[in-house]
């Protein structure tokens, strides 16, 4: 059997990641070989990838060329450090690869007693938080 070749893309269209008609995720249940015409049918993973707009595959591209640096995504985009940052962040939380929000840790016993102090809490907020620490 020879090298495997890859054919030429017919199609440069992208599937879409969602069903017209109700919004739910749509599943891949059927590929084909476009050299040979055999297809194969059943319930495939989803590639988290191909429901990137063009603008985000560049901007992927160009952030792994340049090998993570976006100072360089910057210079090469055209747009301002902040910009460029806010773009890479869209496009890891469109991946599911974004930061999970931190929650806000529960303030100590002496933050509490010191903020009632600074006048930053009424005697009764410090009570509530007070109880809701011994719980």
């Amino acid at each position: 059997m020879g090298p495997r070749r890859r054919p030429a893309e017919r199609h440069s269209h992208r599937p879409p990641a969602d069903c017209p008609v109700c919004g739910d995720t749509l599943t891949i249940t059927r590929l084909g070989c476009s050299s040979c015409g055999s297809e194969l049918a059943g319930v495939f993973a989803p590639c988290s990838f191909c429901s990137l707009e063009e603008s985000e595959v560049q901007m992927l591209r160009v952030f792994l060329s340049s090998r993570g640096n976006l100072r360089e995504v910057e210079k090469h985009l055209g747009v301002s450090y902040p910009t460029a940052r806010a773009r890479f962040s869209g496009l890891l939380d469109k991946l599911g690869l974004g930061e999970e929000p931190e929650t806000p840790a529960a303030p100590t016993r002496e933050q509490i007693l010191s903020e009632v102090a600074s006048g930053a809490l009424t005697p009764a907020e410090a009570q509530r938080l007070l109880a809701d620490l011994t719980r």
